[in-house]
């Protein structure tokens, strides 16, 4: 009788070392369930991502409008006969007084 239970009792030590301590334990599933989260959410941020840019393709490859729109955002260039009109804030400007020397 002792036997047997010297025997359990090993077989419980060995089975609680292989739960907290051993591969596959409770530990590394915790982690790799909060691994899975933040995968989980820059999948998601990524797939916002790409629906933005086929948005974007689908209307650069349909439309004239976003074609100009983006030249004229990024590239600067206007239409035949626009004139272009330059904003400057006049708290931005430096004044020739604040120069070295004086």
């Amino acid at each position: 009788m002792k036997l047997i239970v010297a025997i359990l009792f090993v077989l419980l030590i060995w089975l609680q070392y292989k739960l907290w301590l051993g591969d596959g334990g409770i530990p590394e599933v915790l982690e790799l369930e909060q691994e899975i989260e933040t995968v989980q959410a820059e999948v998601n941020t990524l797939q916002e991502r790409n629906k933005a840019l086929n948005a974007e393709v689908m209307d650069l490859k349909k439309g004239i409008e976003a074609i100009e729109e983006r030249a004229r955002s990024e590239m600067g260039m206007i239409k035949k006969d626009e004139i272009y009109y330059q904003v400057i804030d006049s708290e931005s400007d430096v004044s020739i007084e604040d120069g070295p020397g004086e």
